[in-house]
This record gives C-alpha cells, structure tokens and sequence, in this order.
C-alpha cells in the first residue's frame, strides 16, 4: 500500500496499483462528532477531483465527502452506511468511504503528506 495522502478538505487516500481508498480523517470525525448517517457511492460512478462522491452525517452537521483524486467508483463501502457510527472507530483503516479506479496519478501530487496535513490542521483548526 502507498503513503497515505491528504485532502485540505479532510478526505485522505492510498493507491495499490490503480485502485485508491477513500476515506475521512480522523480530525474530521472529531469535528463532526457522533456519526449517524453515512451515503456512500455506487459502482460505476465517475468523479472528478474535488467532486462531491460521499455525503456523511454527525449529531452536528451533514458533510460532503470529495474525492481528492479522479476516477471511476469500483465500490462503496456498505458497511459503513449499514452501521455510520463505526466510522468514529477506525476513519483511516477499515471505515474507508469508497475504491475508485484512478484516471489521473499526477493528482496525487497536489495531496499532503501526514507531516503537511498536521500542520494544515493546526494553522485551520475548524
């Protein structure tokens, strides 16, 4: 699995071949809080970088979920739409939101690293 890379809007991604994990970060659980609702997208979906892919709801706001990079959906996590709390668990392991073939890796470029990301966060804490 590759580096894990980061979104300025709190979505991060890894690549194994083609295929990239999408999820949420950790810190956007924590500002979203209790978890409650989780929309993810079907196969077959084509999503463009920075495109709503995802929609995610806490006791505190509703959220879209973008994708960091382009592609084409191979697959939704169902799991964490069967049970959105479980996404407070684990956001950056096994509560992945979606697969997507990727059209594009030079977008990957324009991602953060941890370190990047980190700092990101604490120079725009909300």
């Amino acid at each position: 699995m590759s580096e894990k890379k980061f979104s300025k809007k709190h979505e991060w991604v890894t690549l194994e071949g083609d295929i990239a994990t999408v999820g949420i970060t950790k810190h956007a659980t924590e500002m979203l809080g209790d978890i409650v609702f989780v929309e993810v997208p079907e196969a077959g979906k084509s999503i463009e970088k920075e495109g709503q892919a995802a929609v995610v709801e806490s006791t505190k706001a509703a959220s879209d979920v973008y994708s960091p990079i382009s592609g084409e959906v191979t697959e939704g996590n169902k799991a964490i739409a069967d049970d959105p709390s479980s996404v407070n668990g684990d956001p950056e392991g096994a509560n992945w939101f979606f697969k997507l073939k990727i059209k594009d890796k030079s977008e990957l470029e324009t991602l953060m690293s941890k370190d990047e990301y980190d700092k990101f966060c604490k120079e725009n804490p909300s």
